[in-house]
């Protein structure tokens, strides 16, 4: 990386490969992502972060690569602002929120209440006095 400042790390996809005596982790994490495309909304402030659910019901920040992905999974009308992954997290963790999602391939419409139309409701007896079953 030629702007990188003194003593900055190197991003992992930069580093030399390990030497072949050290055995190398099961997993790697993947490289950071750069800027990413991060839905928001319109709040008092200004704008917000948006935040979303996992399926099983957890808390998980979202992001994208790049504009059409964000546009193809959320829609055109999604505003959206870059950030950089650490900014992203250093907002939505003070929030509980420790997890991040980056190109999801899709998102569940929000659930909405169905009102039950009128027409379809089955009318209610009225009460009768116990005197009248009585007899």
């Amino acid at each position: 990386m030629a702007d990188a400042l003194s003593g900055d790390d190197a991003e992992p996809f930069e580093q030399p490969p390990a030497p072949a005596e050290q055995p190398r982790p099961a997993f790697a994490p993947p490289p950071a992502a750069g800027r990413l495309c991060v839905p928001v909304r319109p709040s008092a402030g200004g704008w917000a972060t948006r935040l979303f659910r996992t399926p099983v019901g957890g808390r998980t920040a979202v992001a994208f690569t790049d504009p059409a992905r964000l546009r193809a999974v959320l829609g055109a009308d999604q505003p959206w602002i870059l950030l950089s992954e650490p900014a992203l997290r250093a907002l939505a963790e003070p929030l509980g929120v420790h997890e991040l999602r980056i190109d999801p391939a899709f998102t569940a419409p929000a659930p909405t209440a169905v009102p039950t139309p009128a027409a379809t409701r089955t009318p209610v007896a009225a009460p009768r006095p116990l005197t009248a079953l009585a007899g």
